[in-house]
């Protein structure tokens, strides 16, 4: 049997078919968007909704985390899945052991600078008097594990370029209950406060970490660990194609950090717990798209890498079709049960409650055009054309976003606030309909850039 044949991502994909193969990322990321969303439900009844804002205030340096790793994963794949569709298996084997290896490094040379300028990070991303300690504690144990975030991100994407994404829906989904559990023991049980969520959500990271290793190291699958080639260009190639998750990432960082300042200067603590539940919602119903876009790009780069134009095309379009019934739904389950997410988080808080209720009626319109812009901005890594993949990116994550932050609530006070992300996804909606309607003119650009 050649390589080509034991590939999985060689298959030849129908509608049905894809989905299949993209489903356990999709399921994947729900739960990885659960347990992260756990943590804050569980400090919000459990603790108060001041420990709940402090989680948001540090979000950003766990965005930096998780936009490192995320860019080095989706980068990395696009450059191993291409080879692998080249018949470069032995270069690819080394490619992937290079890249969790500066993952690796990366995350234990975060965690030393983490910790040495701590206090100086925490009042720098605005942290008042009273939010000052639970952001000490929570990030203090987020900055320990920083290591098995990083690799948690990277084994995720890289299950499903080796073709296993049912092992990495496994170890996500142990990973989730592994957090919910800890929670519960953690802060109610053992009333820890906010040290057991970061603490619970510490060892979510470990487990996929740990056992994605050991199932590298023996290697089970066609792509595994091997002794790797130092080659710096490598790591370069797989940054700049993946820049773009990690320019969303930061940029995610920088608008938590614009949202806090502007909600605690609205409507003090209470405004910040409140966009901390509208944020960390829409990362969990974003999850879908997210997961979508992970399982299917490996399949994308594949086909790019072997020239196969008929199936590129045909995957591409199996993929826009889905991610629009995929906006519909979530736009609906939002607009409707926004009062009810609402009402898990701020049951205790009046306040936050009606706050958060009345931004997720604003808010749940950025669903129709956040998909699309997901997926496309992970296409066009997949395709190797990292400056379009993060133009998209930038632009609703930070250009857009952050013109509209800064201008609208002068004007229109919280409602701007709440304006803001679903006018941003519009117009970067717009932008990624001319960016991506040339690849399907004739198939011009997908040819040429084979070839």
């Amino acid at each position: 049997m050649t390589e080509t044949q034991k590939n999985p991502l060689a298959e030849s994909f129908n509608a049905l078919s894809l989905i299949r193969f993209a489903f356990p990322s999709m399921v994947m990321m729900l739960f990885m968007g659960l347990y992260t969303i756990v943590d804050t439900i569980f400090v919000a009844r459990f603790v108060n909704t001041n420990a709940l804002s402090s989680i948001n205030i540090v979000c950003p340096v766990i965005n930096l985390i998780v936009g490192l790793g995320t860019m080095l994963a989706t980068g990395g794949s696009a450059v191993v899945a291409k080879k692998m569709g080249n018949g470069n298996i032995r270069e690819a084997r080394s490619n992937f052991t290079l890249i969790v290896v500066a993952g690796a490094v990366i995350g234990l040379l975060i965690t030393a600078a983490g910790l040495v300028f701590l206090d100086e990070i925490i009042w720098g991303l605005g942290a008042s008097e009273i939010l000052f300690p639970y952001c000490r504690d929570y990030l203090t144990i987020q900055l320990i594990f920083a290591t098995f975030n990083m690799m948690q991100v990277l084994y995720q994407n890289l299950f499903v370029t080796a073709g296993k994404p049912t092992l990495g829906l496994a170890l996500a989904v142990l990973a989730g209950i592994s957090n919910i559990v800890f929670d519960y023991v953690f802060i109610v049980l053992l009333q820890m406060g906010i040290k057991g969520a970061a603490i619970g959500t510490g060892i979510g990271y470990m487990i996929p970490t740990i056992i994605g290793t050991i199932f590298f190291l023996m290697k089970r699958s066609e792509l595994h660990f091997c002794k790797p080639d130092m080659d710096a260009s490598v790591l370069l190639k797989s940054c700049s194609n993946g820049v773009s998750e990690l320019v969303s990432q930061c940029s995610t960082a920088v608008t938590t950090f614009l949202f806090n300042v502007t909600m605690m200067k609205l409507l003090g603590e209470d405004g910040v717990a409140a966009i901390t539940v509208i944020i960390y919602s829409q990362f969990l119903l974003t999850t879908l798209y997210i997961g979508f876009s992970m399982g299917t790009a490996p399949v994308v780069s594949y086909n790019y890498g072997s020239g196969n134009v008929k199936q590129l095309k045909k995957t591409v379009r199996i993929c826009f079709s889905f991610i629009a019934w995929i906006s519909i739904f979530v736009f609906l389950f939002s607009l409707l049960g926004g009062e009810s997410i609402a009402k898990i988080f701020a049951e205790n808080n009046r306040n936050v409650f009606e706050i958060t209720k009345n931004g997720f009626v604003i808010f749940s319109f950025s669903f129709l055009f956040s998909g699309c812009n997901i997926f496309s901005s992970a296409l066009f890594t997949a395709l190797s054309n990292g400056k379009a993949s993060a133009t998209i990116s930038f632009l609703r994550t930070f250009g857009f976003i952050t013109v509209f932050l800064l201008a609208l609530p002068k004007f229109l006070k919280v409602t701007g606030v709440w304006l803001a992300v679903p006018l941003a996804e519009l117009l970067t909606l717009m932008l990624t309909v001319y960016l991506i309607e040339p690849y399907f003119s004739m198939g011009i650009r997908f040819k040429k850039n084979i070839g």
